[in-house]
C-alpha cells in the first residue's frame, strides 16, 4: 500500500475537510484536524499542515491537492514545487508580469474572488515603496489602502464566484480546483486583452495544483500558450504582480463581505472556524434556511454545525 505525504496550509486543509465531508471519520488520530476515509484512499490532515494519503489512490488523490512525495511514485515537480519560486528563470522578480491570485477558498461566508494583475518592471519599486506584499501580511485597513492606491495604476482584471453560483456548480460535481483553473484562467485573458499589443515577459499563476492538472481543468476553453505561464507556491514573495493581485483580490473581498454583513443585518465573520458557525446559526434563526445558499458555500462542515446550533436553541 503506499503512501504520499503533503504540507498544506491550514486554509487548504480546511478545504480539503469540506469536500471529504462525506467520508469523515468520527474518531481522528491525536493531533490531527480530520481523517476521511474514500473507497480507495485513507486521508488524514495533521495540525502541523501534514497531510497524510494511504491507499491504491494515494497518488492521484493527493495530486487534487498539491504536489506529491513520499513511497508511491513522485508526480514530475513543477516549479516551486520543492521551493517557493525554484526552476524559474534568473531575474524573474524583475521581469514585466501578470500575476494572479484568489482570495475566500477556505472561508465558509463569502464568494471566491480572483485577480490577475498586471506589473510592469517600471513600477516594481514604487509598488515596493508603498508596501505590496503578500495580503495574508496586511490588516484590512492596509488592505484597502494600498488597494485604492494601485487599482487605478496596475491593470488588473477581477472574477468574483458568487454563492449561489459556487454552490450551484459544486453541487454538479465541480471540484473547488477546477472552479479556480476557470477563474485563473478568464482573469488572465482579460488583462492579456487589457494591455494588448504589449505583452508581458511571463505570467504567474499562485500554485494550487499540479500544473498538468491546471491545464486539464481548462480543457475545451481558450487558454493563454503555455511557454511562459508559471506556477509556483508562496508566488506572492517571488513576483509584485501576485503580491498586487492577492491585495486587489482580498479588497474586493472584504467589499462583499461589507455588503453581506449589510444584508444581513450584522458583521459576518471571515474563516470557517467557530464564529461562523454561530454567524451562519444567526442568520438561519433571523432569516431562514432559504438564505444561507446565497451567503455561505453550502459544503463545508459548518453548515451542519449551524443547523445543529440552531437545533439546539429552538429546543
Amino acid at each position: 500500500m503506499g503512501n504520499v505525504v503533503l504540507v498544506l496550509n491550514i486554509n487548504k486543509i480546511l478545504e480539503m475537510q469540506a469536500y471529504y465531508k462525506r467520508y469523515l471519520a468520527d474518531k481522528t488520530p491525536p493531533g490531527s484536524v480530520f481523517a476521511a476515509k474514500t473507497p480507495a484512499c485513507m486521508i488524514t490532515a495533521y495540525k502541523s499542515g501534514k497531510v497524510l494519503f494511504q491507499g491504491n489512490d494515494c497518488e492521484k488523490e493527493a495530486g487534487k491537492w498539491g504536489e506529491t512525495g513520499g513511497t508511491a511514485a513522485p508526480a514530475k515537480k513543477t516549479a516551486g514545487a520543492a521551493k517557493a519560486g525554484s526552476g524559474l528563470p534568473a531575474g524573474f522578480g524583475e521581469w514585466s508580469v501578470i500575476g494572479s491570485d484568489e482570495v475566500g477558498t477556505g472561508d465558509f461566508f463569502g464568494p471566491i474572488t480572483v485577480v490577475a494583475a498586471y506589473v510592469r518592471k517600471t513600477d516594481i519599486p514604487w509598488l515596493k515603496e508603498i508596501g505590496v506584499k503578500d495580503s495574508k501580511d496586511l490588516n484590512d485597513e492596509k488592505i484597502v489602502e494600498i488597494a485604492k492606491a494601485i487599482k487605478n495604476v496596475v491593470p488588473f482584471s477581477l472574477m468574483t464566484l458568487k454563492n449561489e453560483k459556487y454552490n450551484q456548480v459544486q453541487g454538479a460535481g465541480m471540484s473547488q480546483g477546477k472552479m479556480k483553473a476557470l477563474l485563473h484562467n478568464q482573469a488572465i485573458l482579460k488583462v492579456l486583452e487589457k494591455i494588448a499589443p504589449e505583452k508581458p515577459d511571463g505570467i504567474l499563476i499562485d500554485q494550487f495544483v499540479q500544473e498538468s492538472t491546471y491545464f486539464q481543468h481548462l480543457r475545451g476553453q481558450k487558454v493563454v500558450a503555455r511557454e511562459n505561464v508559471y506556477f509556483s507556491t508562496k508566488a506572492e514573495g517571488i513576483h509584485l504582480a501576485v503580491a498586487a493581485a492577492s491585495i486587489l483580490a482580498r479588497y474586493a473581498f472584504i467589499q462583499y463581505i461589507d455588503q453581506m454583513s449589510e444584508a444581513a443585518g450584522f458583521r459576518i465573520p471571515k474563516g470557517a472556524g467557530s464564529q461562523v458557525d454561530e454567524a451562519a446559526a444567526k442568520l438561519i434563526m433571523k432569516k431562514g434556511r432559504d438564505a444561507l445558499p446565497s451567503f455561505v458555500k453550502l459544503h463545508f462542515a459548518n453548515t451542519e454545525k449551524a443547523e445543529k446550533l440552531v437545533y439546539k436553541k429552538r429546543n
